[in-house]
């Protein structure tokens, strides 16, 4: 019978969802308070409202940094479901538009469809339902977040002014659950290149189109200008050549003394750098090897090369860094030269038992010998919750449940607002063995299966409206 229901709303879903991807709520700067990530992202979140005034809920707009859509009594316990309506920027190289929410092969294609778009209309249609259908004792909420792919400042807002639900989930990772989340780092290493500017070959210019650092960079270009006499250009890009054989990276000459390089890669979301390939990561490595090749050294490309490359593992620095959440994983995600300093800005998964300090204390030992500056841009502490708990368990069973399985709770390395409240975790909307198309080119999510998760999401909530 619930899953029928859910099938009656069909249409609607895949209507309402296109809607939403056909928003382009991507962060940009904004003067205005009450809009604090920009013109789009507001625009998401009325839409959003406005449907869930329509469909029968009360709303709320918590001063422009969230919202909420919820049914139920005030003196009742809450459930809480918490997504976001932001996306990260959706880059070149689709085959389908981004944001226009085309459906084909059964799917809905456009950036945010699995990430969280797609999973927060599905959570929505799961309470229409319950609400029209079941007298429960519990009040559920759909949260709205509008800044996960940066700062999190939307829900730091929400729990600043608004209250904790009792339990919830996050419709924001993968089936059949989630109990651990690797810790987030965000970090980054900083070396002033200003005595080398006299030298035979110099960086002026680096220009990395990546934004939040949460995504594997697919683009990033640097200039390097020549001492013409000291070096022939012509042999030079004869070297050069040769050095980018390995690599996807184009050469152009802008004129006697200037080349421009452009390194080429392939998005994908950080908690998955082995997706992608870090266009970045391709960079640092050519040019340390054009410096090394001249008898140039640059301090910070050296340590890169030598310790960090393209995937960080810790082996390099000797950290032993792996449990059941899985290994230390790295993205780097943005690169500067600002000022005559270049820095590299990196995202790091850091597993559940291990303290994000002890990676800090080891880096910046290392980089201090160097001569590398290391600072810590900011540290999002993990979620760990025993696989025996009523949560992940209640949770797991009801996807076994309805997919014929006997699949355990898992751990991963992508942050989710899950881990913002106690007794929360995410729940969905990923399948075991799905592609994970967050943050890629062509995302897209499964019509069939995003009507399950609807169907999940509903039985989560009747079953929690059980509990006393």
């Amino acid at each position: 019978m619930l899953e029928e229901k859910v099938q009656n709303y069909k249409s609607e879903i895949i209507q309402k969802t296109q809607g939403l991807i056909q928003i382009p709520s991507v962060y940009s700067k904004t003067n205005n308070p009450q809009k604090p990530f920009g013109e789009n992202i507001n625009t998401a979140l009325e839409y959003m409202l406005n449907l869930g005034k329509k469909l029968g809920f009360k709303t709320k707009n918590v001063d422009g940094y969230c919202g909420y859509i919820e049914f139920g009594e005030e003196s009742q316990e809450m459930i809480g479901i918490i997504g976001h309506l932001d996306v990260v920027p959706a880059g070149d190289g689709w085959n389908f538009p981004p944001f226009k929410g085309v459906v084909s092969d059964n799917k809905i294609f456009g950036r945010g469809a699995v990430d969280d778009k797609g999973p927060v209309i599905s959570s929505l249609y799961a309470m229409k339902i319950i609400k029209d259908n079941y007298n429960i004792n519990k009040r559920v909420r759909l949260i709205l977040g509008l800044d996960e792919e940066r700062d999190w400042r939307c829900i730091h807002y929400y729990k600043a002014h608004e209250e904790p639900p009792a339990i919830g989930f996050s419709p924001d990772a993968d089936f059949p659950c989630i109990y651990a989340e690797k810790a987030v780092l965000s970090c980054s290493l900083s070396y002033n290149i200003s005595n080398m500017l006299e030298e035979k070959i110099k960086i002026v210019d680096i220009d990395c189109e990546n934004n939040p650092l949460n995504v594997v960079p697919k683009k990033c270009s640097c200039i390097l200008k020549i001492d013409s006499k000291q070096i022939e250009m012509e042999k030079f890009i004869q070297k050069l050549k040769i050095i980018i054989n390995n690599f996807e990276i184009d050469i152009y000459k802008i004129d006697e003394e200037t080349i421009k390089l452009t390194s080429y890669g392939v998005a994908a979301h950080a908690a998955h750098p082995d997706l992608g390939i870090n266009a970045i990561s391709r960079l640092l490595v050519v040019l340390n090897k054009i410096f090394v090749e001249y008898q140039i050294n640059i301090p910070i490309l050296n340590f890169f090369e030598k310790y960090i490359n393209t995937e960080y593992t810790g082996k390099s620095l000797e950290i032993n860094c792996e449990d059941e959440s899985g290994t230390l994983t790295l993205n780097v995600g943005q690169l500067f030269l600002k000022e005559n300093v270049i820095e590299v800005a990196m995202n790091l998964r850091v597993p559940v038992k291990t303290e994000p300090e002890t990676i800090c204390s080891k880096i910046e030992k290392i980089a201090k010998t160097e001569g590398i500056k290391f600072s810590e841009i900011a540290c999002n502490p993990a979620l760990y919750i025993s696989k025996k708990a009523y949560l992940p368990q209640t949770l797991c069973e009801i996807f076994n449940e309805e997919t014929n399985s006997n699949l355990e709770p898992i751990a991963i390395g992508g942050a989710t607002f899950a881990r913002a409240f106690k007794n929360c975790i995410s729940f969905g909307p990923n399948f075991p063995n799905d592609k994970d198309m967050c943050h890629q080119v062509d995302e897209y999510i499964e019509i069939d299966k995003m009507l399950k998760a609807c169907f999940m999401y509903a039985k989560a909530i009747l079953k929690w409206s059980l509990l006393e």
